[in-house]
């Protein structure tokens, strides 16, 4: 294989890993596949990977558990970063006043690696919530939720933020969702600025991670702009094409 695709291979199993880890309960491993600045930004959760991955084992013991049905990556790679999308679906079996039920979180979690050395390293995670459902798990059984109770919620995790509500831990209004295009398009632009090292961005200046600096750069970059800086003065005609 190509060093390209070598290094494809490479983020594609570091992603999976990082996954499977933390859904078998394996967080050394898990640790592993970060750097040691990395960054996290999930439902639940923003700041480092060490506390996110310390934060996750105790979830775990109480019974907060969700385990993940992923789809195939998409891989790109530029130099010694990288980035991939990986589709997948959240999956809690949960109690819904003594009613047992599913409920699944589609979205796309956004993966920045970088490589040191030989060796890829995530640096960030953030994740793009599509939609959700919950269902009885029992077919004939019905589930006692008052439609009214979920209208105060976004429609791309409506109901995964009336689950953590109930559980005591409400999630941010302002997580990426499909059902914010404005947002979710600049935060692709970022993440591709980022690859071509425009510098390290975000769709909103409330993201702690960011500087004013940094997105303004991004949004004064056109898609033909970006596109060139990644791939060439051709890649503007051919749009991106994954590694």
């Amino acid at each position: 294989m190509s060093t390209q695709e070598n290094d494809t291979e490479a983020v594609t199993q570091l992603v999976l890993r990082e996954r499977q880890s933390r859904d078998r309960g394996w967080y050394d491993d898990m640790a592993s596949c970060f750097a040691p600045d990395a960054i996290i930004e999930m439902s639940w959760f923003t700041g480092p990977a060490s506390e996110f991955i310390a934060r996750t084992r105790q979830r775990s013991t109480a019974g907060v558990w969700g385990r993940h049905r992923l789809s195939p990556p998409t891989v790109r790679v530029h130099g010694d970063r990288a980035w991939a999308e990986l589709p997948l679906g959240i999956e809690f079996r949960i109690d819904v006043d003594g009613v047992e039920a599913d409920l699944i979180s589609y979205c796309r979690s956004q993966y920045r690696a970088r490589r040191y050395g030989d060796v890829w390293k995530l640096v960030k995670i953030t994740s793009i919530y599509e939609r959700d459902t919950l269902t009885a798990a029992v077919p004939g059984h019905q589930l006692g939720i008052n439609p009214n109770a979920l209208l105060g919620y976004r429609t791309s995790y409506r109901c995964l933020a009336w689950y953590f509500e109930q559980i005591g831990t409400p999630l941010s209004h302002e997580r990426l969702g499909d059902d914010r295009p404005e947002d979710t398009a600049l935060h692709y632009r970022s993440e591709q600025a980022w690859l071509a090292r425009v510098g390290d961005s975000c769709p909103r200046k409330t993201r702690s991670p960011c500087t004013a600096a940094a997105s303004i750069a991004v949004d004064r970059m056109s898609d033909d702009e970006v596109e060139v800086a990644l791939y060439g003065d051709q890649a503007a005609a051919g749009g991106l094409t994954a590694a």
